[in-house]
């Protein structure tokens, strides 16, 4: 399996006039394979395709929306390792959806299938939730906060480019954060008062994480959102203002 770099030298060489088997000769692929490429430009393997942080020029992953929803699935619930054969360099991506949340699993599939839509997803039933994955050899270059060890034991930061689409899409981020690790219900409060006891009840957002850095990350997205939030917790945060509820609703809302 040949990556990118390789097609796009063997395309540029044709284009300079040289012939299939010159070709072949001088990137050291059979000339069967560079004719493929010259006549079937678009015929990428699925497990390859199209990286855009790899290209020549590298571009953003689109559609960017979708990405940054994936973004956040993959810092909550999600891991990225290897698959078979290391020397072939196929990663998984894997995301842990609860069975509770059916509409949740078909959102994360499609966000799959539109950021890699040359690669295969599979649901795989586990105990509990569905294990929703997508090979491919670019998983690490799309989302460069992998690394060995737990989230939480490393620092994650978000490369430029990755910065880039969460200012345009800090809802769409949130969206996968909270629907990854995040809830959102009711909240009831007793209050001891002179005629009795009183129970009030509001809808608010928790969203819970052992890294700091993911929940700063979720926090600085709430603050290009608008949305007022405070740490709840030490590994948590809560937004429950009603009008800051009211407007994270319109980007996340219940979990379905």
């Amino acid at each position: 399996m040949h990556d990118l770099a390789l097609r796009d030298r063997a395309r540029r060489l044709l284009s300079s006039g040289l012939s299939v088997h010159e070709t072949s000769r001088r990137i050291g692929v059979s000339p069967a394979t560079v004719r493929r490429w010259r006549d079937r430009p678009g015929d990428d393997s699925p497990m390859t395709g199209t990286c855009p942080r790899c290209a020549a020029s590298p571009r953003l992953p689109s559609p960017p929306e979708a990405y940054a929803y994936l973004l956040g699935l993959y810092l909550g619930d999600g891991c990225i390792s290897w698959v078979g054969d290391r020397a072939k360099q196929v990663w998984a991506l894997r995301i842990a959806c609860a069975d509770t949340w059916p509409g949740l699993v078909q959102e994360c599939v499609d966000a799959l299938r539109a950021v890699r839509p040359t690669n295969r997803v599979r649901v795989l039933q586990k105990q509990g939730c569905k294990d929703v994955n997508s090979y491919s050899k670019h998983w690490p270059h799309l989302f460069p906060q992998h690394g060995p060890g737990k989230k939480h034991e490393r620092a994650i930061v978000l490369a430029p480019w990755q910065r880039e689409i969460v200012s345009a899409h800090p809802g769409r981020l949130v969206r996968g954060l909270m629907h990854s690790d995040g809830y959102r219900g009711v909240n009831r409060v007793r209050r001891d008062l002179p005629s009795g006891v009183h129970w009030y009840e509001y809808p608010r957002y928790l969203f819970k994480n052992e890294s700091s850095d993911i929940l700063a990350l979720c926090g600085e997205a709430l603050d290009l959102l608008g949305v007022a939030w405070r740490f709840n917790k030490r590994n948590e945060l809560s937004v429950a203002r009603r009008e800051a509820v009211e407007l994270l609703d319109r980007h996340v809302g219940p979990k379905y």
